[in-house]
């Protein structure tokens, strides 16, 4: 899928992935691509917000990614994201009738053309200020490097 994807070859998509698996590693992080489940996470993303209205979108959003990536759970599957939310501290009931609805549904569309506005393509994407972007997997110093010129320009602006 990701050498479709991103037209490359299935050798590089496989490096890409083992590159990916091993950074997350050093991390601490467990990811196991071999099983994950591939699937939209548009519904993924309206629980994300509804999180936020609720004070819990890092807590969601952190389980939502060790659930996809290391767990191997459908993200997709709102049983699975209303058992999710509930052990992050969210009404099972009310995001399971949340989901059922299109609550939250303008919002992720609004999220995507902003994104599409910067020419996201993929993830990771990081903009700073509005005017500074990186994509993939970046070494600490370049994020050092973007925030120290950023840093810069606001001093001699400012």
């Amino acid at each position: 899928m990701l050498a479709k994807k991103y037209g490359m070859s299935i050798e590089q998509a496989k490096a890409n992935t083992e590159n990916m698996v091993r950074m997350a590693n050093e991390l601490g992080l467990d990811y196991q691509m071999d099983t994950l489940i591939l699937t939209n996470t548009f519904d993924a993303h309206r629980l994300t917000l509804f999180a936020k209205a609720q004070g819990l979108m890092k807590e969601m959003t952190e389980r939502i990614l060790l659930a996809y990536f290391t767990e191997s759970k459908h993200i997709g599957d709102h049983a699975v994201l209303a058992e999710l939310a509930g052990e992050v501290g969210l009404d099972k009931e009310a995001v399971s009738k949340m989901l059922a609805s299109d609550e939250m549904a303008d919002e992720v569309r609004a999220d995507e053309r902003t994104a599409a506005q910067y020419g996201v393509t993929g993830v990771p994407y990081y903009l700073i200020n509005k005017k500074y972007a990186l994509t993939g997997a970046q070494p600490t110093e370049l994020f050092v490097q973007a925030l120290e010129q950023v840093i810069a320009e606001d001093e001699a602006t400012g």
